[in-house]
Order: structure tokens, then C-alpha cells, then sequence
């Protein structure tokens, strides 16, 4: 896709190169606990705080990992798309009287801690509604080419940041709580078809989003949209199922077919009508 020369947001976090950052918080830890029982024992503190900061130093420097150019260039693609999202989404809200409020994006590496809870890398890419952030370990492109045979490309990545703030698109728009309420008094089996309506809406906002930055950016080139249809043939609850267990269990579904999936992404992206999302009366 096209996304060279185009502005990137400032509302995006790259803590790619600190992934180490909770062992040095835990190693100074408790050297401050040691320091403090030295201290109350009588002791001389200075040669052992001299220690604990000298292990800090280490610590920091041994856990910074520096990106490299390709590192840098994924980041400033990433803080593109993020750009295009807020740009079509603020123009959208607008036409419909509302405000659009930007999220964050934090690109991180192994584990990061966020307002909903830890998570680390084979959680995927997600939206924490809490605060209201999307958190993505870019490794999860290439297990999404090795291990379920999705085609890759820049797109897919863009398609599924567009996923992402689609889910912050229901918060704002306040289909996430309402659904959240709702499966609280429902079985688990009828929870799960809300969660197939909730994702397969993100994937029609996807494409919206698609429609409108084609309009606003001709961003699109060959292969683009056969690679997102290619991810989220990969991410279809039916897809990962066979893969991982083997078998298809459709009472424990909570994204979605690829089927439906596809087709949703599809529907966003060829109607550019938001009117035309409502997964939750198709669904039922």
C-alpha cells in the first residue's frame, strides 16, 4: 500500500526497546527492601547503595534493546495508519454530529502491562477499553503467515489496526458497554454470539475505513485487499480451531467464521455506508 509522505500520529507509544524494564524495577526493589534492613540494623549504607544503583545502571542497559532501521520504518508506517484512522474517523463522527476521541496505539515487544490486566505477545493484538489504548507486538504478523498460512504484506498489518480502533469506535459510540451488560444475564453460549456480532462489526469498520482512506489517500495498490481478506480468512474462529484443536466447536465461537469475517470486512469496504454495520440484527 501506499503510505509514504502522509502524516503520523502523535498518539502513538513505541516501547519496542525497554522490554526489560520489569526486571530492573523488580531487581531494585528489593534492593531498597536490603538497603532499608541494612539501615535499621546499624549499618554503613553507602557502600551498598553504591551496589544497588551499579546493578540498576546494568540492568537498564542490558534491558534497552535499540531498534533497528527496519524497526524504525515498521513504527513510522504504524504511526501512519494510526493517522488515517483518526482522520476517517473524525470525519465520520462529524457527519453523524459527534466528536471522535483519538486513542493511543503502543507497539511493545513480549509482555506489557496495561489498565485491563498483563498481556504478553501471544495475546495478539487487542483494544483495552479501560484506557482506551490498542497494544500490538508486531510478531504476531509473521505467526499469522508461519503458523496459519495468512499471505502477509503491509495491509494486512493496516487491516488490523483498523479492527483494532474499530473496537474503539464501539466505546465511544457505546455498543461495547451495552453488550458487556447484556452478556451478563445471558449463557455462555449466547454471550459468545455477541462477541461474534462485536468482532464482526470491528471488521466492518475495518472496511469503512478502507472505503473512505481509498477516497481521501488512493492508498490502495494490487494485492491489498486480498491481503486483508487473507488475514482475516487466518484469524476465522473456524481456522484457528482446526488448526490448534483440531476441531470446530461453534458454540464456543467469539470472533466469527473466516466466511463471515471476509465478508464483513468486504461489506464495510465496498458500501462505505455505516448504517449498513449492524451485525447484531443480522446475526440473530
Amino acid at each position: 500500500m501506499k503510505w509514504l509522505g502522509r502524516r503520523e500520529s502523535s498518539n502513538m507509544e513505541d516501547r519496542r526497546s525497554s522490554p526489560g524494564g520489569k526486571i530492573a524495577l523488580g531487581g531494585g526493589a528489593i534492593g531498597i527492601i536490603i538497603l532499608l534492613i541494612n539501615m535499621f540494623m546499624g549499618g554503613d549504607s553507602s557502600e551498598l547503595l553504591n551496589g544497588i544503583q551499579e546493578q540498576l545502571q546494568q540492568q537498564t542497559e542490558t534491558s534497552s534493546v535499540p531498534l533497528s532501521a527496519e524497526d524504525e520504518e515498521m513504527g513510522r508506517f504504524v504511526a501512519t495508519i494510526l493517522a488515517d484512522t483518526e482522520d476517517v474517523w473524525s470525519k465520520i463522527f462529524q457527519e453523524n454530529g459527534l466528536t471522535y476521541k483519538k486513542p493511543n496505539l503502543v507497539l511493545f515487544r513480549n509482555s506489557v502491562e496495561t489498565a485491563c490486566g498483563g498481556a504478553s505477545s501471544a495475546s495478539g493484538p487487542f483494544y483495552c477499553p479501560e484506557d482506551q489504548k490498542v497494544y500490538m507486538d508486531l510478531v504476531f504478523f509473521e505467526q499469522l503467515k508461519s503458523r496459519f498460512g495468512a499471505e502477509g504484506g503491509d495491509f494486512a498489518i493496516a487491516y488490523v489496526i483498523a479492527h483494532e480502533i474499530g473496537h474503539h469506535v464501539q466505546t465511544l459510540l457505546g455498543t461495547s458497554s451495552k453488550v458487556r451488560e447484556l452478556q451478563q444475564s445471558m449463557s455462555q453460549k449466547e454471550g459468545n454470539k455477541l462477541s461474534v456480532a462485536v468482532e464482526l462489526q470491528a471488521d466492518f469498520y475495518a472496511g469503512l475505513w478502507t472505503h473512505y482512506n481509498e477516497k481521501q489517500n488512493a492508498m490502495l495498490e494490487p494485492g491489498d485487499i486480498e491481503e486483508a481478506l487473507s488475514a482475516a480468512n487466518a484469524v476465522g474462529d473456524d481456522a484457528i480451531q482446526s488448526k490448534t484443536q483440531g476441531q470446530v466447536v461453534p458454540d464456543s465461537f467469539t470472533h466469527g467464521t473466516s466466511e463471515q469475517r471476509m465478508y464483513w470486512f468486504n461489506r464495510g469496504f465496498k458500501s462505505g455506508d455505516i448504517k449498513q454495520g449492524d451485525t447484531f440484527a443480522e446475526l440473530n
